[in-house]
């Protein structure tokens, strides 16, 4: 389109008008790791080259799922306990600098796993104490979800028994050591309530050392699991056991 403008002869193409865009749609929190996405490519090689036909780039948000996806999949492989971050960077056929622009450090991804495994369990024991009634039961699934939760996701196993943060930041084994604190807690005061119906005359005691030889038989069970090669499953002659220890 032309236009003329005053005090000058002639028209002058008009400059076009800058393409409205609609603001981006926000995702829904992540409440689990979901399927694997397609790789992005890196920001130099987005930016210098039109998408490939058919190849959807992740909305925002999904490539930071999609890292701790692949981490916790990593951890599944025989002799993972180190992972680097180029290692993760290549299984994603992204750059190392890809990784940090979704997070600062490997510390913080690490910090993404155990906060979506204490989210996946504690949502599951609180659902336990609210519908079970006999404490007895109560305990012996708590330690029974623990562990198949386990089973379900053998990579995580090698964070909950600090395997593969050996050599990471030290704040990592202190919040897996908190979550067990956590889980220990939450076993005490159903035992408590059993060593009492029981008529125990010192209620308190007992469902302390036995929430300390559960939560230990718990931690048990699953660093033979990771060290077996996730062979030896955490939940083998589980019921018979907890059914000795928890009457």
């Amino acid at each position: 389109m032309f236009t003329c403008k005053k005090r000058r002869r002639g028209c002058v193409p008009e400059s076009p008008r800058p393409e409205r865009r609609l603001p981006a749609t926000a995702l829904p929190p992540m409440s689990a790791l979901p399927e694997a996405l397609p790789p992005e490519p890196a920001a130099d090689e987005a930016e210098a080259a039109p998408a490939a036909p058919g190849r959807k780039r992740p909305k925002p948000g999904e490539r930071r799922v999609q890292i701790l996806q692949t981490l916790a999949e990593m951890l599944e492989q025989p002799g993972a306990e180190r992972i680097t971050t180029a290692a993760l960077a290549a299984k994603l056929d992204v750059s190392e600098a890809a990784l940090y622009r979704h997070f600062a450090s490997k510390a913080q991804m690490f910090e993404g796993l155990i906060e979506f495994i204490e989210s996946s369990v504690f949502t599951l024991v609180n659902q336990i104490t609210e519908r079970e009634t006999q404490p007895a039961q109560q305990v012996r699934r708590i330690a029974a979800v623990l562990l198949q939760f386990g089973e379900k996701n053998p990579g995580m196993v090698r964070v909950m028994v600090g395997d593969a943060l050996v050599f990471e930041h030290e704040r990592l084994n202190a919040r897996m050591n908190q979550f067990f604190e956590r889980v220990e807690s939450q076993l005490r005061q159903g035992l408590r309530a059993v060593a009492e119906a029981q008529g125990s005359a010192t209620p308190t005691v007992d469902a302390q050392a036995l929430a300390s030889a559960i939560t230990a038989l718990v931690i048990g069970r699953l660093q033979r699991y990771a060290r077996s090669g996730f062979k030896r499953l955490p939940t083998e002659h589980l019921d018979p056991a907890l059914t000795r220890l928890v009457q």
